[in-house]
This record gives structure tokens, sequence and C-alpha cells, in this order.
């Protein structure tokens, strides 16, 4: 580690989404031809037909990107923070800055001017059994690049974050690479999430490639685990985890999750609830876990607050949460 100490406890690189959200039936989202539960790339006129197909339903709008609610988390919990990402000179572009600022994020948009473009946007569909699907147009987010990057930023954080949705396109992906180069060469840290399933399943030489040499903390879902181990065997996956991670957070659902500190195993216990949205729960869980490593908290503290903070969160829709709520999961925790 450098002997500065950090400005950001984490800074984080991903997409720029505008997140439209909304509650629909099983068959509704059949007629609408999305594969249910994972995130699909669509161009503009497919994810605006699919927008159509909703017939009026009642949506709302909220600034997001996996990577983005994972930060505005970490901000909330009381952490400093820097999102890198880029947005367009529209409506969409002003509304995603300005909830980013209001967040208690520093971001390159403040000081970087925006380009002609269309912004990207998430449609977000949860269906009556708590399952996320989402449709998604990159719009300018898919020109995120090097030039994105702020290197003094970078050199000011303890962590490094990116999400694993960037290995989708060539100039995102090497924007990541460069990322964890940077924050290696500052003597910090780098931690990465799996992101999707799909991701894996379509780009894990891409993945590989962002991870590189090995990230000091990686973050995924059971299933993505496994299908980047190439196994069905979860004790296969977790030592094949290892090669690729000094610390990883492996989530499992209803069974809690399990965190790599470095030298053992911890089991992190769930806490049951009746979910309604699981729209954002993994980027809430890598946030709690974030802040708790980087504000003293044990391995085995900040899982638990990664745990507790994203099992609050599907009991309601959408994938942020009131401060006021987060801080008293906080308080809980620390409390415990």
């Amino acid at each position: 580690m450098t002997n500065n100490p950090p400005k950001y406890n984490v800074y984080g690189l991903g997409n720029a989404l505008v997140d439209i959200e909304c509650a629909l039936s099983v068959e509704t989202l059949a007629a609408i031809g999305m594969d249910k539960g994972v995130m699909t790339l669509l161009d503009e006129p497919t994810q605006n037909t699919a927008i159509a197909q909703l017939d009026g339903a009642a949506t709302k709008q909220v600034c997001g990107g996996s990577a983005a609610n994972t930060i505005i988390a970490i901000s909330q919990l009381g952490g400093q923070t820097y999102y890198g990402c880029k947005v367009a000179a529209d409506d969409y572009g002003k509304f995603y800055t300005q909830d980013l600022v209001d967040c208690g994020v520093d971001t390159n948009l403040t000081t970087q001017t925006a380009g002609a473009g269309i912004t990207g946007k998430c449609l977000v569909l949860v269906t009556p059994d708590a399952d996320r699907t989402m449709g998604t147009f990159l719009g300018i987010s898919a020109e995120l690049s090097e030039a994105d990057l702020d290197g003094d930023a970078i050199a000011a954080s303890e962590y490094t974050y990116f999400e694993g949705f960037l290995v989708s396109g060539d100039n995102s992906k090497q924007a990541a690479i460069k990322a964890r180069e940077l924050a290696k060469a500052a003597g910090r840290k780098v931690a990465m999430s799996l992101s999707d399933y799909n991701m894996v399943k379509f780009f894990r030489p891409g993945l590989l490639e962002m991870i590189g040499d090995g990230v000091d903390l990686l973050f995924a879902n059971e299933s993505e685990a496994l299908l980047m181990a190439e196994t069905e065997d979860f004790a296969a996956a977790i030592e094949h985890t290892k090669t690729l991670a000094k610390t990883f957070a492996i989530t499992r659902g209803p069974q809690g999750s399990v965190i790599f500190d470095g030298e053992q195993l911890l089991e992190i216990a769930p806490h049951p609830v009746k979910a309604i949205d699981t729209v954002g729960a993994g980027d809430m869980y890598a946030g709690g876990v974030l802040y708790g490593i980087t504000h003293g908290l044990s391995w085995a503290k900040a899982g638990d607050l990664g745990s507790m903070a994203s099992a609050k969160l599907v009991t309601a829709y959408g994938a942020r949460m009131a401060t006021p709520e987060l801080q008293a999961i906080l308080k809980t925790v620390v409390g415990s």
C-alpha cells in the first residue's frame, strides 16, 4: 500500500444507466419476449418497443447501473466515493449527474463536458416472484473508455471497483483493465463484480482479461462462480475463485453467502425476508462489504452488513433504500 492516506474509500467504474423500473406479470414479460431473470443488451428501438408494451403501467426512474448502485450505498453508509462513467448531453444525462451529486458521490461528470448522443437506459422488469429481468440499451455508456478515467482519483482511492458488465464493450473493457493497472501502480487495491450470469456465459475470456493476474476482491453469486469455474461443484468453484482473487464474496440467495478473507472461508448467515424485488441486491451486498472493510469492520461484520442490507432492500421495489434505513442497519451491525 502507498503511504499516502486515501481520499476516497472506493472509486467505482461502470455503466451510467437511468433505470426505468416496472412491476408486471410473468405473462406480460413473456409477451414482451425478454429472457426472464437475466440482463439482455438491446438496441434502442427494441427497448422502446418493450417499453411501449408495458401499456401505461407505472414506472419509476432512478440513477442506476450496477457499480453505481454499490457506490451510492457506500456513500449513504458514510463512505467517501467517486464514480467514473459516461452520459450524454441530454435530459437523462443531466438527471443522472444531479442524482449522483445529490447522493454525495464525486464524479467525472461534473468536470468533463458531456458529448452528443443518448444516455443509457435499463428497463428493469420485476415479476411477482421477485425476479428481475433487465433490458439494457447502453447508449453513450458503450463508448466509456480510458479517456473517462480519473487517474488521480484512482490513485487516491483505497479500492477501485468495476463491474463485469464493462466486458461487453472493447473500449469499456480496456478502461477497466487500465483502471486496475493504475490502482496497482499506486499501491491500491482492486475489486470487481462478475455482475451477471450472461456476462460469464458469453464473455468469460474477457472477464479473465479484466481480472488479469488477480484482483484483491471479487464478488459473484453462486451461479456465476460455478460457471466461471466451469463446474457444478460449489467446493470446486471456491477453490477456483481463489486463483482469481486474494479475497472474495459469493452470495447464495436464501442460503446466505460465503466470504474468503484470504485465510479462511466464513459462512455469512442469511436474513430471511419475503422478497418483493431482487433488483440491486448483489450491488447492495457489495456496498455493505466494501464499506465495512474500508471502515475497520472485520470481514464477518462486513459480510453481515452486506447480508442485512441486501435482505432489507429486496422487501421493497427499487435498487436503493433511504439513507436513514441503511444507517440504522449499520448501527445494528456495528453495535452487535
